[in-house]
């Protein structure tokens, strides 16, 4: 079964109403954070860093996989009562397993998940409830190994620790990473179910603009926006989201091939994972994975997307 990400376990609760936009306004632009000094990890231990500041957020990761090298590291903030927090400024740090050596801070910037109205499936409706906002900051992770991240973030002008957790770094057999060849594998198109879209899209409604083409087919050939979700079994919540921010930016870009590939075979979480799933050795959902024309990963996302990261990977996607 496909490992939960941290973020799962506390997005359970509404989130205090920020940033939701009207009906008919889309919020995924990139926010530019307030102007705060955050205290330099430099020569410092974590414990050090955390030393004499409240503990006010539980820190939620919304990726397992790091590399050695540049990270882009999503994480949401929780209150104790599992509401989502939505900080002034908020900065990611890190340290050895045994508190040194801390680096940071890794400043954070603010991305939705909101998508225009006509974009927007039934499952992103509830899902939205939950989690609407994530951040991003821009992680420099030196060496292999395990190290323990926490964040610092200012809510209401104070600044508050967030919680611990381990992270390992450039473990090995995961993913398929940027620059290496994509796996080939066969997605399903409708003419592969008799025209039952459902056998292969769990989102509502189904999204046959995502399944026109077999990855197996374009791959080498075209660019493509290969998606991993599963928006009516999905554990982390986001994949609905992720799906419709596919499906908005494939609007706008008919010169690129986006495909949607569910996770579980026959949509039953117990028959275990799809065989494309497996293939691309991915224990976490959602995945996003931009291939270009030579076959070659150009980009790639774990966990949650917005439309302003997916459109300036697509720009990146064509010019390959």
């Amino acid at each position: 079964m496909l490992m939960l990400l941290s973020l799962v376990a506390v997005a359970c609760g509404g989130g205090d109403g920020k940033d939701k936009g009207s009906a008919g306004t889309e919020t995924s632009t990139e926010a530019a954070a307030p102007k705060v000094e955050f205290p330099s990890g430099e020569g410092k231990t974590i414990r050090a860093l955390r030393a004499n500041l409240p503990e006010g957020a539980v820190f939620a990761p919304a990726m397992s996989v790091l590399r050695v090298g540049e990270n882009r590291f999503a994480f949401a903030l929780f209150d104790t009562a599992r509401g989502q927090i939505e900080p002034d400024a908020v900065a990611v740090y890190f340290a050895e397993t045994n508190g040194r050596g801390l680096r940071g801070p890794f400043v954070a910037r603010k991305e939705s998940l909101r998508v225009k109205p006509q974009f927007m499936s039934r499952q992103t409706q509830a899902d939205l409830e939950d989690v609407q906002t994530f951040y991003v900051a821009d992680v420099e992770v030196p060496k292999k190994g395990r190290f323990t991240f926490t964040a610092l973030a200012q809510i209401d002008g104070q600044m508050v620790a967030a919680s611990q957790l381990g992270m390992l770094a450039g473990a090995k057999g995961g993913p398929p990473d940027v620059g290496e060849k994509a796996i080939k594998v066969n997605t399903e198109t409708p003419e592969d179910v008799g025209g039952n879209l459902a056998k292969i899209d769990t989102r509502l409604p189904p999204a046959a603009e995502l399944h026109e083409k077999d990855f197996a087919d374009v791959l080498g050939k075209e660019p493509v926006v290969l998606m991993f979700v599963t928006p009516q079994l999905c554990q982390s919540r986001v994949c609905g989201p992720v799906a419709d921010v596919g499906l908005q930016v494939k609007s706008s870009n008919p010169d690129v091939v986006f495909i949607h590939q569910e996770v579980w075979e026959d949509n039953d979480i117990q028959k275990g994972l799809r065989e494309p799933v497996a293939k691309f050795r991915l224990v976490t959902e959602p995945w996003t994975f931009l291939v270009g024309r030579d076959g070659r990963i150009v980009e790639r996302f774990e966990g949650a997307l917005s439309v302003r990261e997916l459109e300036a990977a697509v720009e990146k996607l064509k010019a390959a």
